[in-house]
């Protein structure tokens, strides 16, 4: 029998992994931070806690090829590395925690292929991957997704009520069943079923020893499967309530309802995994091996260990990782240009016929919000329904500070978006929004007041934010809303004019938000 030969990593190369790891956490302490404060708050995040051990576990389970393997370092990994650190910095200074959270596993990836070379890292290149299913959407997308989710979902589970000879209305979100009215709200968009079911879907595919078109099958059917089971968790739901009354929609069952579900998804897609097997290519071993539950035995016919040499490209990287946290510090110490403005408590209460009546936020909500300058103002043309007029200044927006979407607040305030589009305004773009709470509809225009510009788009407002820092030192910037009701005696139309009207008056705007 061959004697096997396996490679340790000496004391020198244990020490440059631990200055490494030192760094990262410093430089990537916001972003780590931010991950940990999602998978607390947002169940739909809430596996995030689970992923890297998982990952660490696949790893430790190819330890025989890892061990075997001399390792090859490798300058290409600065490819890698060099962008990754470049996105980290844009991150850093345009507060999207995405980017740096992305970032962090570019290097990640980066250092492994520095120090162990590519033949080393491939058999645990899924495992890393895996860390991207830890990653949240940011707010803004996440709440779009989460709109269109509930639309769907609650269309597709009136079907299913229809089904059962229920007759049922839908407005919205809205399932009209006559004595009650369920309303789909955010947390029933699907969403606390999708993202981990999808790093669940991930998983399994990873350890599903078969063909690579089924494994393709097995993660992507993770997205049907949990729109359908939502949707029928929807259905089941309203039949419920339609012959036991309000009280099977809510509590302790309605959370159980969401379990039940989330496991039967996952049954089914052990099913689908079983009928995969049997399709195509004959395979007669066990679903528990195809599945990847046995394990090969450890190695036992060990004939020397040697020690691994140093890898010259992850020194650099621990360099360029150092520069990283000296320039991030050298930003966040940085003075800005805090350019001069009129405050909102100046702001006219008379705008060409519109009054207005200030309002205060409450005490906390500035603490949350950690504005600079804001006004709240109703303001009201003779003969006209009032138009909320909200301004949310900030001086310095760094991460975590800076203006909240309306799109992920106004669900959050028991709104329910019914349409999201963006439209144009004499001279710039604005987002407009419609929003039901039971027979109560609103429409809302907002955008983005930052350094001269106006922007509906936010991934352009964090791309100029970037910009501006970098370039002029300055990152200040304002949201502006606009609110008005859409009475019953009127059509939506009505209320858009009612908006584009009171717009018009707010050429005054840049002496309270600097150009």
């Amino acid at each position: 029998m061959n004697k096997i030969t396996v490679w340790k990593m000496g004391w020198l190369n244990w020490l440059l992994l631990l200055i490494a790891t030192v760094f990262l956490l410093i430089a990537y302490r916001g972003g780590i931070s931010e991950l940990i404060f999602r998978w607390d708050k947002q169940e739909e995040y809430s596996h995030g806690y689970m992923l890297p051990f998982i990952t660490i576990y696949f790893i430790w389970l190819k330890k025989d090829q890892i061990r075997q393997s001399e390792f090859s370092s490798s300058w290409l990994s600065l490819f890698i590395v060099i962008p990754a650190l470049a996105i980290f910095l844009i991150g850093e200074v345009s507060a999207l925690f995405i980017l740096i959270q992305y970032s962090l596993i570019a290097v990640l990836f980066g250092i492994a292929i520095s120090i162990m070379g590519w033949p080393a890292v491939k058999p645990v290149l899924i495992p890393l991957l895996l860390l991207v299913f830890a990653i949240p959407l940011p707010y803004f997308l996440e709440a779009s997704l989460s709109a269109n989710l509930q639309l769907l979902s609650s269309k597709l589970g009136v079907a299913f009520i229809r089904l059962c000879d229920i007759p049922v209305y839908l407005e919205g979100n809205v399932i009209d069943l006559g004595a009650y009215k369920l309303q789909v709200v955010e947390a029933c968009s699907g969403l606390r079923y999708l993202f981990p079911l999808m790093g669940l879907g991930f998983i399994t595919a990873y350890m599903f020893d078969t063909s690579l078109w089924k494994r393709v099958v097995v993660f992507l059917s993770t997205i049907p499967i949990t729109l359908m089971m939502n949707s029928f968790r929807i259905g089941v739901i309203g039949v419920l309530v339609d012959v036991w009354g309000i009280s099977m929609a809510e509590g302790f069952l309605h959370d159980f309802e969401g379990w039940i579900v989330f496991m039967a998804c996952m049954g089914i897609l052990f099913i689908e995994m079983f009928i995969l097997i049997k399709i195509g290519e004959k395979d007669s071993r066990p679903l528990s091996e195809v599945f990847g539950l046995i394990q090969l035995d450890e190695l036992v016919d060990v004939d020397k260990s040697l020690e691994r040499k140093v890898s010259y490209p992850f020194i650099t990287i621990i360099f360029l990782i150092i520069i990283s946290v000296i320039i991030v510090g050298s930003i966040d110490k940085r003075e800005e240009t805090i350019p001069k403005r009129k405050t909102f408590s100046e702001f006219p209460a008379n705008l060409a016929g519109w009054t207005g009546i200030q309002r205060s936020l409450d005490i906390n909500v500035i603490n949350t919000l950690k504005v600079s300058d804001y006004i709240m103002s109703d303001y009201q043309k003779e003969g006209s329904l009032p138009v909320n007029f909200y301004v949310a200044y900030y001086e310095s927006q760094r991460k975590g500070v800076s203006p909240h979407s309306p799109k992920v607040c106004i669900p959050g305030g028991g709104w329910q978006i019914s349409d999201i589009s963006r439209i144009e305004l004499t001279d710039f773009p604005v987002n407009r929004i419609i929003i039901k709470k039971d027979k109560r509809v609103q429409l809302v225009y907002y955008w983005f007041q930052q350094r001269g510009r106006l922007i509906a788009n936010e991934y352009f407002m964090k791309w100029y934010l970037f910009k501006d820092a970098l370039l002029l030192n300055r990152t200040d910037g304002a949201m502006v809303r606009l609110t008005t009701v859409v009475s019953p005696k009127e059509t939506v139309e009505d209320a858009d004019n009612r908006l584009a009207g009171f717009a018009q008056q707010l050429t005054i705007l840049p002496e309270y938000i600097p150009e």
